[in-house]
């Protein structure tokens, strides 16, 4: 048995696959069944598990356009501009940042004219947010 903790190798497994059934964890990180679940519960309710996902492939995604936008924000306007962020539909994810731009958010459209909208028509006229820079993701390589 490996000396790594037991919920590092379950987060292994999963992070791996997260459609792996508790059997499969279980085998691959030599612990029982019963382990599994009652650690993956602890995970999920102590929030180190916060969800479940699918890598995609944005090339193969039907009539689907994705941009990673970097956003810079107001500091004063900061909790109340993520707000509206995360409630728009076309935001999947958003995250903050300490790189050149305080959030990062994944935006999905249906093309790249749909997309500049979105980032025009939304994403800037909210308040604090004071500049977008989409980079479109053409092709996953991993």
């Amino acid at each position: 048995m490996s000396s790594e903790s037991t919920a590092n190798r379950i987060l292994s497994v999963l992070e791996e696959d997260a459609k792996a059934s508790y059997a499969e964890i279980a085998e691959r990180a030599d612990v029982s069944k019963p382990t599994v679940r009652k650690y993956i519960e602890q995970l999920e309710e102590d929030g180190v598990i916060i969800g479940y996902s699918a890598d995609v492939d944005p090339k193969k995604l039907a009539s689907k356009s994705i941009a990673l936008v970097g956003l810079d924000v107001a500091s004063d306007e900061y909790v109340k501009a993520t707000r509206e962020i995360k409630e728009l539909e076309e935001v999947e994810s958003l995250y903050s940042s300490s790189g050149d731009h305080m959030l990062m958010a994944e935006v999905r459209a249906a093309d790249g004219d749909d997309l500049a909208e979105i980032i025009s028509d939304k994403l800037v006229e909210i308040d604090g947010v004071t500049a977008a820079h989409p980079s479109f993701l053409q092709e996953r390589l991993k």
